[in-house]
């Protein structure tokens, strides 16, 4: 594919992860398709790097993968008893304590919760694979864009794991209870067509026409006024955590907000 950000300057480039900012469109690209833009802690690490460095002018954040695959997982050497030099082992970390455990895993959550913040909409553009924490990272976005070659899969339960970076919860909410647990224990694939009538993705189209899409969705997205794709967002956010009747009044409360501004009345 080629890269729509690849005459702007980088405002971060490490660790596997480019973030480019055009405007109110901020990109962030996986940028190792030698090893299928395979995941680590590094690139966790600069991946939060890339939520924090956010200009409060964005709008939209497009996640993509360079080459033919969004990202194929962990990186395999993480799997070894020799792990990736300088990061806890699998070992390491199965020998601390409940609270060391906890709080090393949350670190590397890091990277994937912030492309739902209320302030910005968040669209991953998925082509090829997308295995495990590759998978669950485009869980994290708001939107998903996917190419007609695309593989998602969860594997980490036929390794003897559970999916620990933050991708159950969207999963669930978006396919259902009972698929996302076949989808979960069998690990099988999950293709363009069943991820479109799932409701995975918004839209399926051909690996050369991903980028368009996804440039499209978030020229339609930017076309809307921002607080009101802001409040929108957060209305649906936290639509399934209240009941009818709170969800009512969270509306009210929402729109009163807005009449007051467009009447210049807002705090």
């Amino acid at each position: 594919m080629a890269s729509p950000e690849q005459d702007l300057a980088p405002a971060l480039d490490k660790d596997g992860v480019r973030l480019t900012v055009d405007d109110a469109l901020a990109t962030v690209t996986l940028t190792n398709p030698a090893k299928r833009n395979a995941q680590s802690p590094a690139l966790w690490r600069a991946l939060a790097e890339a939520g924090r460095s956010l200009p409060g002018s964005v709008r939209v954040v497009v996640l993509r993968g360079e080459g033919k695959s969004f990202s194929a997982g962990l990186d395999r050497q993480m799997f070894t008893p020799e792990g990736i030099p300088g990061e806890p082992t699998f070992i390491d970390l199965a020998r601390r304590d409940d609270a060391g455990i906890d709080a090393t895993i949350a670190e590397y959550q890091e990277a994937f919760t912030w492309w739902r913040r209320t302030d910005i909409v968040s669209i991953a553009a998925v082509q090829g694979h997308a295995i495990g924490a590759g998978f669950q990272l485009a869980l994290g976005c708001d939107l998903r864009v996917v190419a007609d070659d695309v593989q998602f899969a969860m594997r980490e339960t036929s390794l003897g794991l559970v999916p620990d970076l933050t991708g159950t919860h969207p999963l669930v909410g978006l396919v259902g209870y009972a698929r996302a647990l076949e989808i979960c224990v069998t690990g099988r694939f999950v293709g363009a067509e069943e991820a479109v009538s799932s409701g995975l993705a918004s839209l399926a189209v051909p690996a050369g026409e991903l980028d368009g899409a996804v440039r499209d969705l978030a020229a339609a997205v930017m076309a809307a006024p921002r607080d009101a794709v802001v409040e929108t967002k957060a209305l649906l956010r936290g639509a399934l955590d209240r009941t009818y009747e709170e969800q009512r009044a969270a509306e009210r409360a929402a729109q009163a907000r807005r009449l007051r501004d467009l009447a210049g009345l807002g705090e």
